[in-house]
């Protein structure tokens, strides 16, 4: 039969909690601590965050209103976006990237900053940029998953900021004035992505 430990006594925990309060606060606030992911805006986001380079550190919506939602398709893998965004020279960013395969969402800024997505500094500072993953004439990547994750995504971003879930306010890149870009093409589903976006 095995002894029952005793149960240390209240004094002792109080004794160790005293030592452990005299331990000096930069020991305990090591590089474990410095490497836990930032808390992300979206619950389902993993923190992938881009190079600070990339963006500009803002306070939105205080700093500037929020009023669109700007849908992006990469022209580049899931993994490649990412490391487009965490290299310092390519200047570039947007808020979220989704993964075709499974929906997975990434978080690369906060939204309260201001992502360089749109290609126009006003339109940056006034949208929350989405990418997916694929490239726009391939359709085998806009998937259920990517679709529907994306589209959870957007209507809880309109939800926090009071954007309409409509098609006036949730934007193509290509609809951005001013730009040169295609995405997210012809072969984006509008009709289903802003039922979904309702929806959800």
């Amino acid at each position: 039969m095995e002894r029952v430990r005793p149960l240390a006594s209240r004094r002792r925990l109080l004794a160790g909690a005293a030592a452990l309060a005299t331990v000096p606060y930069a020991l305990l606030s090591g590089t474990r601590a410095e490497a836990r992911p930032r808390a992300v805006d979206h619950p389902t986001a993993e923190w992938q965050p881009a190079s600070g380079s990339n963006y500009t550190k803002s306070s939105r919506p205080t700093a500037y209103p929020l009023d669109h939602v700007v849908i992006h398709v990469t022209q580049e893998t899931y993994a490649d976006t990412l490391a487009i965004f965490q290299n310092p020279q390519k200047r570039v960013s947007a808020h979220y990237v989704v993964r075709s395969s499974d929906g997975h969402i990434a978080q690369c800024v906060r939204e309260a900053d201001i992502a360089w997505h749109a290609g126009n500094w006003d339109y940056n500072t006034r949208s929350i940029g989405i990418e997916h993953e694929g490239w726009v004439d391939r359709p085998a990547y806009f998937t259920d998953a990517l679709y529907e994750s994306s589209a959870a995504l957007t209507a809880a971003i309109c939800a926090r900021y009071g954007i309409p879930k409509d098609r006036a306010h949730i934007i193509g890149h290509h609809e951005v004035p001013g730009s040169d870009h295609t995405d997210p093409g012809p072969l984006w589903d509008w009709s289903r992505y802003i039922r979904l976006v309702n929806f959800m």
